[in-house]
């Protein structure tokens, strides 16, 4: 019972009470018991596979779930009986853990080359907050592998006696942390929550004696985990599996640093000559090429891979090639526009990184082009250098077009965020996703899937939303309502390519801690593979804005039919204890 004061002499008073079980789950029991009271394993059994699409289990699966579940609901009473009752049945319904709507297992082909999987990727890893003034730390990253993140990026610099290096973003207030302390939380956090390879990415500002001393420091750091590629640069991806346990290294292979110094200063001494506005000190790399510049300010270039590939340079001095020996996925780009940069070499892989902007500009001209890279090289999408507040952009463009490192700030929640969670919710968590293979093969003319292309509906998702449970444990009671319960409603749509997205939600029901909704939603789907099930739960507010109370991203792709319990997370992408909501999933 709750009470909820209204005035000095009136006091309103609510009993939380526990829904009965939807006419779905009743018709459901009643059908699979044949009319009866009770649900053995055999009837459960059936339910699971025909309802379900449980076809792998057995009958000791249902048996385990039913002992659980009476273990659970009745644990003092000793029960002779190894039975379902109706709202047993209901109760294994709604339990995330016996019933979820994925499969939390890795099931996805991992003998693929990396190239062929969509990766959880950060960006600036090292942050604690916004771009421009937080710390820099071993915290974020260690939080960022246990939540399953495979790519991390660190900012490499000289420290101020220019004799170690530091890891900051540069150009800003942000205060460093040691490289080395980074590279020691990496190797104590790497596979806490997944096996599969983890990928350092260096944004490398240093001189060749550093760079030499970054090599020792992950020869030392590392030792066995550390993949070494057999030659200068790899002919073709390694697979996830063949990568186990494996830390990779990729970064721009080293160049002379005085004479791209030098080159930098008489690029910037012309560009002075000249008189030219809004010039700014570039990399020591170069610039970028100018087809790919349009949109992007001086934040977002430090962030590219601006400079000319290594073939390039083959009569320069090789200052640290312990440094380059480790380097096993090469970035850049070779001289010239986009069209250049995207060329596909047969005898090398690379890693191309370009911002939101630059994506969005080279989509509207080469979106083909872009999938054929990404179908044996490494794309990496990274966000544009005026998100101060470490915001993040909409990652689909980067997945329509095959890019595997859609890269995020990781501390930069928000609904962005929380498609990017629900992506790599797919394949057990792993961190790697398989791509799927309209973005991999290739027609007998020599054609690649078009981003552009209008296609017809492939698939219907029916959503059927039957209620929800579980606030009156994980919130206060005046969290929502001083006054009152809760009036809670539900937001569904689909986050995917645009003629798929869609926005619906449910009536809100008033004063309800456990609301009943019962409604039913269509969603078309003409690229179901990439489709994210968007899942938002809010309280309803006459006079102010409506209250956050869950969410979660699910993908299309690994949706079980049938009926089960989807677990609501906080704003930060944390499950919560207790609330959830009771689903229903059909594809026809």
């Amino acid at each position: 019972m709750g009470s909820y004061r209204v005035c000095v002499c009136f006091t309103r008073k609510f009993r939380v009470t526990e829904a009965e079980p939807p006419s779905d789950v009743k018709e459901a029991f009643k059908k699979y018991t044949e009319n009866g009271n009770q649900m053995n394993s055999e009837q459960l059994l059936k339910f699971l596979i025909e309802v379900q699409g449980e076809t792998l289990l057995t009958v000791g699966d249902a048996d385990a779930i039913i002992r659980q579940i009476l273990q659970k609901r009745h644990p003092i009473t000793k029960l002779t009986r190894q039975t379902l009752a109706l709202e047993d049945f209901h109760h294994f319904l709604f339990n995330t853990e016996l019933n979820p709507p994925i499969n939390y297992k890795v099931h996805h082909d991992m003998n693929a080359p990396l190239s062929h999987y969509f990766i959880f990727t950060g960006h600036n890893s090292y942050l604690t907050g916004n771009q421009l003034t937080s710390d820099c730390s071993d915290v974020p990253i260690m939080k960022a592998l246990k939540k399953g993140v495979r790519v991390i990026e660190l900012d490499i610099w000289p420290n101020s006696d220019k004799d170690d290096i530091h890891v900051l973003h540069g150009r800003t207030v942000t205060t460093p942390v040691e490289l080395i302390r980074c590279l020691k939380s990496i190797k104590e956090h790497a596979f806490v929550a997944s096996p599969y390879p983890v990928v350092i990415t260096l944004e490398d500002h240093l001189t060749p004696d550093l760079q030499a001393k970054v090599a020792q420091m992950l020869t030392e750091t590392f030792g066995e985990m550390l993949f070494v590629p057999e030659s200068d640069s790899l002919k073709e991806c390694p697979t996830p599996e063949e990568l186990k346990h494996r830390i990779i290294i990729s970064t721009k292979p080293p160049k002379e640093y005085l004479e791209a110094s030098a080159s930098t200063t008489a690029s910037k001494e012309r560009r002075n000559s000249s008189q030219r506005s809004n010039c700014s000190e570039d990399d020591v790399w170069g610039t970028e090429p100018s087809s790919l510049t349009a949109d992007q300010d001086e934040n977002e270039k430090s962030d590219s891979d601006n400079f000319e590939d290594e073939d390039d340079s083959n009569h320069r001095p090789q200052l640290a090639s312990a440094y380059k020996r480790l380097i096993a996925i090469h970035a850049g780009k070779p001289k010239g526009g986009l069209k250049e940069a995207l060329k596909v070499d047969p005898n090398k892989v690379r890693r191309l990184s370009l911002s939101e902007q630059a994506l969005e500009k080279a989509a509207e001209s080469h979106g083909t082009e872009i999938v054929r890279f990404t179908q044996r090289n490494i794309l990496r999408v990274y966000p544009k250098g005026t998100r101060f507040n470490s915001s993040n952009y909409k990652p689909l463009i980067g997945w329509m077009h095959g890019a595997q490192m859609v890269a995020f700030n990781m501390q930069g929640y928000g609904r962005a965020l929380w498609l990017m969670h629900g992506m790599f919710r797919s394949n057990g968590g792993c961190g790697y996703v398989k791509k799927p293979d309209f973005l991999l093969n290739v027609g007998p003319n020599n054609e690649v899937f078009d981003p552009k292309a209008k296609l017809p509906v492939k698939k219907t998702l029916k959503v059927k939303v039957y209620m929800g449970d579980g606030w009156h444990l994980d919130f206060k009671q005046t969290h929502f309502d001083l006054y009152s319960p809760p009036d809670f409603y539900t937001r569904v749509g689909i986050a995917g390519v645009p003629a798929d997205e869609l926005m619906k939600k449910t009536k809100a029901k008033e004063d309800k801690w456990t609301p009943v909704w019962d409604e039913e939603f269509t969603f078309p789907l003409t690229v179901p593979e990439l489709a994210l099930l968007r899942i938002e739960v809010h309280e309803y507010d006459m006079s102010e804005k409506d209250d956050f109370a869950g969410q979660t991203c699910i993908p299309v792709s690994e949706l079980k039919p049938g009926i089960h319990a989807v677990p609501l997370c906080d704003r930060k992408g944390e499950k919560y204890s207790s609330a959830r909501l009771l689903m229903r999933f059909e594809f026809v």
